[in-house]
């Protein structure tokens, strides 16, 4: 066995209804005024009043952002971070998916060290403690309330760079199910699938350890199993919690054994084609779940049987069978099949594939991947696996 390590540096609070002890936690990290980073869709819905309400009653003040856009971009980050400034807040709630979080950790860290987002990108940049931050999912997908990553969009560059740090794991997750009940299915379709490739991807990666498996072992256990359950009917509690739990599974395993080939393609697609995370994901998962097929020791057998509706008998199973069950379970909850669905053009795929090199989660992924190989499995996603 190789040496590894792993720690869980934070305080996790999972239940049904569990968004009211957000005053609770604000005043165990000494908060006397708070700034809510969230979306205009949760905003309209009352969602982001309702946390202002709670921390007001206990006599916690706060104010609030609502400009966050899907794919973030550094412009919003500056934008929020000047709010946050001004507004004389001491702690910081991320309440929606990925992207308010995502702008969150963004802000915790230029709020208190200065200059743009950019100047952070890569590992390690971060220089100590971001302001302290409390992180309330609203979908099951990024994981991001658990994991050590921001992305953020720089449009000069049609591309989205990643800020990795340890200190940006929030010091706060609340898990609360009721939370996911009013999500569009397309959006829970995408976050779900997004859950299950974080959890794919770092059991896979080159750099899993016993521990990050545990963890993405039960993430694919459980989104696998409810998954269909959820897109199908998410007013089903049972389901959003055990998605939401999975999800937060996925993101702790992939934050100590990172991605592969999948979310290192994904990325451009976004950037160049603003196409939403999860849905990039999803398409490019078979292609590049076939690619990674001639690596595979095992693990891809164990993988079927979380997330295909029928176990297989390990004497039975081929690498395909995965391939084509994951290709079923995209077609079930409405995944487009290609790139080209949702309007990427083949102009692209070099400045694409230039850009998916960059990623560090190129070198963990199973199978050695090149520029030749990149451009290889773009143009197969294009029109999608049969």
């Amino acid at each position: 066995m190789k040496e590894f390590t792993f720690s869980v540096p934070q305080n996790i609070i999972v239940g049904k209804g569990s968004l009211a002890k957000l005053p609770e936690v604000a005043e165990k990290l000494g908060g006397k005024h708070g700034f809510i980073i969230s979306g205009p869709h949760l905003n309209k819905m009352g969602i982001v009043g309702s946390c202002a309400d709670a921390l007001k009653a206990k006599g916690i003040e706060s104010s609030v952002f609502t400009e966050t856009e899907g794919n973030p971009s550094v412009e919003t980050v500056d934008k929020a971070a000047e709010a946050y400034k001004a507004s004389g807040a001491d702690f910081i709630v991320a309440l929606g998916g990925g992207s308010p979080m995502d702008v969150a950790k963004a802000v915790g860290v230029v709020a208190k060290y200065g200059g743009s987002i950019m100047e952070y990108e890569g590992a390690d940049k971060v220089p100590g403690d971001i302001i302290p931050l409390i992180a309330v999912p609203t979908t099951a997908g990024t994981g991001s309330e658990v994991t050590a990553f921001s992305v953020i969009t720089d449009h000069s560059r049609n591309y989205k760079l990643t800020v990795f740090s340890y200190k940006l794991i929030p010091s706060y997750a609340i898990l609360d199910a009721e939370l996911l009940t009013t999500a569009p299915v397309s959006v829970a379709a995408a976050c779900g699938i997004d859950a299950m490739v974080h959890a794919l991807e770092a059991y896979i990666s080159t750099a899993a350890s016993p521990f990050s498996d545990a963890m993405a072992e039960k993430a694919l256990e459980l989104i696998g199993a409810n998954i269909r359950r959820y897109t199908a009917n998410r007013s089903d509690i049972e389901a959003a919690e055990n998605m939401l739990v999975g999800s937060l599974f996925a993101g702790i395993a992939f934050s100590w054994a990172r991605l592969g080939d999948v979310h290192a393609m994904s990325h451009p697609v976004s950037a160049f084609f603003n196409v939403p995370h999860g849905v990039a994901n999803a398409i490019l998962l078979p292609t590049i779940v076939e690619y990674n097929a001639l690596a595979d020791h095992g693990k891809y057998f164990n993988i079927y049987n979380y997330i295909a509706p029928l176990p297989a008998a390990l004497e039975e199973f081929t690498p395909d069978m995965l391939v084509d069950a994951i290709v079923e379970l995209n077609d079930s909850l409405g995944i487009p099949d290609g790139l080209e669905e949702v309007g990427v053009t083949k102009d692209k795929f070099d400045a694409m594939a230039d850009d998916a090199m960059k990623s560090g989660n190129i070198a963990v992924n199973p199978r050695s991947t090149t520029k030749k190989d990149v451009l290889a499995l773009y143009e197969k996603a294009f029109s999608g696996l049969e």
